[in-house]
């Protein structure tokens, strides 16, 4: 009797634990079946489904149908991170929808603080972030389409897009205000640390806002304005100052936003054939040429023979965004002042009730005597020490990182 009931003992632990593994795997695959079942929740708000400011929850069926099941005429985009399809969704706007490939796919908690931070900056210059879906190992980001495309394919041509010295005034306030929103308005504070031309998109009425946050990061009260962090970015664009120290601030992305303001008079890259275009600009400026700065051999070809106003001060004033000290150059609102007052001299509107204020407000331009992009063209950078951004290939008609 002893010997029978040990057995049935034991025959029944093992029917208990039998069923508590199998309970185990049904909850599993119920989690996997529910969007943001591996997101569980935490008393460190680290989990739990995201907290959600105008972004909504698409399904698969809805996104999978308002693009003809991701068909290549769809496909508007593609990159490191995976494709970009152009959507419509029924009864509502046109989008642009970022599907991860299996490979590239962040972990929940980093998806889940992306989608967080996308939906809580809403401005008239920051692309919108319409909605996302995040089950069974897809990750999909749905962002407002921009039918002007990136500011890169208006400038290099590829696109229909032409812009004059006024309207790239106007991209450039407008790319200035989306940046100080998140820098100065934003709770807290947020540093874009991927700022560049391609980065920066158009709509149908050529209004430029600022995309893909996809590196950004938060700046808390106890991290003091800076946060110590992995260098990342884009070569040419990359703050030198935030290379040599690791410490991210916001005069990083005003570093980024000076060069994209030498591509709005150029056009060319930061980096062609080995010569830096901050380098340039600064050995072939000439202040005794009110007209063109003595950059008439560097102008956008499109730019020559045209009424460049207020281009001494822009120029000035991009070459202060990209002074190696960061303390030397100047916050993203006192850009937007600056550019204002340069559009408000030609009684150009700029919707700002902002006061002006002077290029030389922040003092002269120096030249650097230490830099990450050196005389003889690039440093020689070891990958392993710069995670790049991955940029996407976007036809002319649309956008969005």
């Amino acid at each position: 009797m002893s010997i029978g009931c040990i057995l049935l003992i034991i025959v029944l632990i093992a029917l208990v634990l039998y069923a508590i593994q199998q309970k185990k795997q049904a909850k599993k695959a119920i989690s996997l079946s529910k969007t943001f079942g591996s997101w569980a929740p935490s008393t460190k708000d680290n989990g739990g489904a995201p907290q959600l400011k105008g972004a909504r929850w698409f399904s698969y069926d809805e996104l999978k149908k308002s693009t003809n099941n991701f068909s290549e005429t769809n496909l508007i985009g593609s990159g490191g991170y995976g494709n970009v399809y152009k959507g419509v969704i029924p009864g509502g706007p046109m989008v642009a929808i970022k599907r991860a490939e299996q490979g590239s796919m962040q972990g929940g908690f980093e998806f889940k603080t992306e989608i967080e931070l996308l939906s809580r900056v809403h401005h008239k210059n920051l692309v919108g972030l319409v909605g996302f879906y995040f089950e069974k190992k897809e990750q999909m980001l749905v962002y407002e389409y921009m039918s002007k495309g990136t500011l890169r394919e208006s400038l290099s041509g590829k696109s229909e897009t032409r812009l004059d010295w006024k309207r790239r005034l106007r991209v450039a306030l407008g790319c200035a205000r989306g940046l100080t929103y998140l820098h100065e308005l934003a709770d807290p504070p947020i540093i874009h640390r991927d700022i560049k031309s391609t980065n920066i998109l158009l709509d149908e009425d050529l209004t430029a806002k600022v995309a893909d946050f996809g590196l950004s990061k938060l700046i808390s009260d106890s991290e003091k304005g800076h946060v110590s962090t992995q260098v990342k970015g884009t070569l040419g664009y990359l703050d030198p100052q935030y290379y040599m120290t690791q410490q991210l601030t916001d005069k990083s992305d005003v570093y980024s936003f000076g060069v994209v303001m030498l591509e709005l008079v150029t056009a060319k890259l930061p980096i062609v054939k080995g010569k830096y275009i901050v380098r340039e600009v600064r050995l072939a400026m000439d202040k005794t040429d009110e007209e063109e700065y003595g950059l008439r051999e560097l102008l956008d070809p499109n730019l020559k023979d045209s009424f460049l106003t207020g281009f001494g001060r822009f120029i000035q004033l991009a070459m202060q965004c990209v002074e190696e000290s960061a303390a030397d150059r100047p916050t993203m609102s006192d850009i937007v002042k600056v550019l204002e007052n340069i559009l408000k001299s030609d009684g150009l509107h700029t919707s700002s009730s902002s006061a002006s204020s002077s290029a030389t407000d922040f003092g002269s331009s120096r030249v650097a005597s230490k830099h990450l992009y050196n005389e003889a063209g690039l440093q020689r950078i070891d990958s392993a020490s710069l995670d790049y951004s991955a940029g996407y290939n976007i036809s002319a008609k649309v956008e969005p990182k």
